[in-house]
């Protein structure tokens, strides 16, 4: 019996040693108004619309030692009233030129048309260079500005893919 839980301590310890750590990480930035939206109507009852939009943010923030330049957006939202839904795509550019690539989904509250805050939820879904293969998850805040970007704020943890062994 102690052979069999020494044996799973150890498988345990080693399966723990093996799983890459998970790495905090915060974000922030400023999107701008989007570049291209569009708009029609769903049908169903006023004020209802599918939206696509397109568009740049300013980013802030570190991914295993490469700082932030840049971000792009491409999603579709789903608006009724005061509530938007959006699913979307984030790209992000770091200085040296490597890209994460994110999936997220939103809710937020409009008034008047405007957003006002928001949240998502996010997943890194790989990259290039050195994010490829870049796991991880988190959330976001965000509230609107007046020139109809946002501003956000964002939390969670990623993993960087295992560098590939050196070739002989």
């Amino acid at each position: 019996m102690k052979h069999k839980i020494l044996c799973g301590c150890a498988v345990f310890t080693f399966a723990v040693a093996m799983t890459p750590a998970q790495t905090k990480i915060s974000m922030s930035g400023k999107c701008g108004k989007p570049d291209v939206e569009q708009s029609v109507p769903a049908g169903d009852q006023p004020g209802h619309n599918f939206m696509l939009a397109q568009g740049k943010c300013a980013t802030k923030g570190e991914v295993g030692g490469a700082a932030s330049k840049e971000g792009a957006f491409s999603e579709h939202r789903d608006v009724a009233g005061n509530h938007s839904k959006a699913w979307g795509v984030y790209v992000e550019t770091f200085d040296s030129g490597d890209k994460i690539f994110y999936t997220y989904q939103a809710t937020a509250t409009m008034k008047d048309g405007a957003l006002q805050t928001g949240q998502d939820k996010w997943q890194m879904t790989g990259g290039t260079g050195k994010m490829k293969g870049t796991k991880g998850s988190g959330t976001c805040k965000f509230t609107g500005t007046a020139d109809g970007g946002l501003d956000y704020s964002c939390t969670g943890e990623y993993t960087l893919a295992e560098a590939a062994p050196a070739k002989k």
